[in-house]
């Protein structure tokens, strides 16, 4: 099934594995907040146990250095795409309230990028994020 729209998130290839996983999660969330059409059905087994919706589209997960992610969220910005971030200094605070204290201290240009996601036009999407590879 092709969709008109696209999710993907990015991350810096030289995170900790550990890391790289942090970042997508929270990143994801960030796309689901902004775009609740994006979420499909809950889920039911033949048991009849009931488990939470998901996306009810595939998410590309894509890696970087930090020179092309700062590049692809120019373009994402350029595009006006829905853009989730997680900057380095994210991983030394432990709530959202600190998080967007760190990216606020911040000017758009200087973001140390550790991930972001975009959701949008799949055209534009790709566009955006056109440097960047298949996570491994």
């Amino acid at each position: 099934m092709n969709h008109d729209t696209k999710i993907a998130i990015a991350v810096r290839a030289n995170l900790a594995t550990w890391q790289k996983l942090n970042v997508t999660a929270f990143l994801a969330s960030g796309v689901a907040a902004q775009a609740p059409g994006s979420i499909g059905e809950p889920y039911r087994d033949a048991d009849g146990v009931g488990y939470l919706a998901i996306f009810g589209q595939p998410v590309v997960v894509l890696a970087g250095d930090g020179a092309a992610l700062t590049k692809a969220h120019r373009r994402a910005l350029e595009r006006g795409l829905a853009l989730a971030v997680y900057t380095e200094g994210m991983f030394r605070t432990g709530n959202d309230v600190d998080n967007r204290a760190v990216v606020a201290a911040l000017p758009t240009a200087e973001l140390d990028l550790a991930g972001l996601a975009v959701h949008g036009d799949r055209r534009d999407v790709d566009k955006a994020l056109k440097d960047l590879k298949l996570h491994p």
